[in-house]
């Protein structure tokens, strides 16, 4: 199971990179398995991986087996699966327009688009936190319970998924996404949903 996780991630890292959505060494990506966790090595690239970019940790954080060096944002990944049982993959990107919203600021929780409001209800935004802190961990996670995708301010984006395909997914529509809200605010600005089709949208996630 950790060998087929290990090249699915490889799989999906490598489609996020052709896209630009996490270039040079940035960000880092996971999967979890029973009381383990797959997550990529400190200094590795998402768009070129190995099985050897791989470290195998506990719920902990330390390394059981694999690459000895686990990213330094782990307790991050650790306290998604800790918080969503159902989660089984999460990934973190600096992928540029959501990165550009992050980075100004701006969370993506304007209701604009029925698809994001059926998917994500909204994208929120985390305080500011220095990468890899406790306080980043602190910062960010409080938002994991009712989101499965968070901005990080000043930083990227973070989002969990019940599979890895369905982590990188979520990446893919909400970056599309981030870029439509940017072009239209250069059209002048997007036209917001009525109350009522928004609640309708909200009936139809529920449901």
């Amino acid at each position: 199971m950790i060998k087929k996780l290990c090249q699915e991630l490889i799989k999906y890292g490598q489609i996020a990179g052709n896209k630009g959505y996490t270039p040079g060494i940035s960000g880092n990506i996971s999967a979890c398995v029973d009381d383990k966790i797959i997550i990529t090595s400190s200094g590795s690239a998402n768009g070129y991986l190995s099985e050897e970019d791989f470290s195998i940790i506990d719920f902990d954080g330390n390394c059981v087996d694999g690459n000895p060096k686990p990213s330094s944002e782990r307790f991050l990944h650790i306290e998604f699966y800790k918080k969503r049982p159902e989660i089984k993959s999460v990934f973190h990107f600096h992928s540029p327009y959501l990165t550009g919203f992050a980075s100004a600021g701006k969370a993506l929780d304007e209701k604009i688009s029925p698809e994001i409001i059926y998917c994500y209800k909204e994208i929120p935004l985390a305080e500011y936190a220095i990468p890899g802190s406790k306080d980043l961990v602190d910062k960010t996670s409080i938002l994991f319970k009712n989101y499965d995708i968070v901005l990080m301010q000043n930083h990227g984006v973070i989002t969990g998924g019940k599979s890895v395909k369905g982590a990188y997914l979520n990446i893919e529509l909400a970056e599309e996404y981030a870029k439509t809200v940017l072009f239209a605010k250069y059209l002048g600005g997007a036209k917001i949903l009525p109350e009522d089709e928004v609640k309708k949208i909200l009936l139809l996630r529920n449901s």
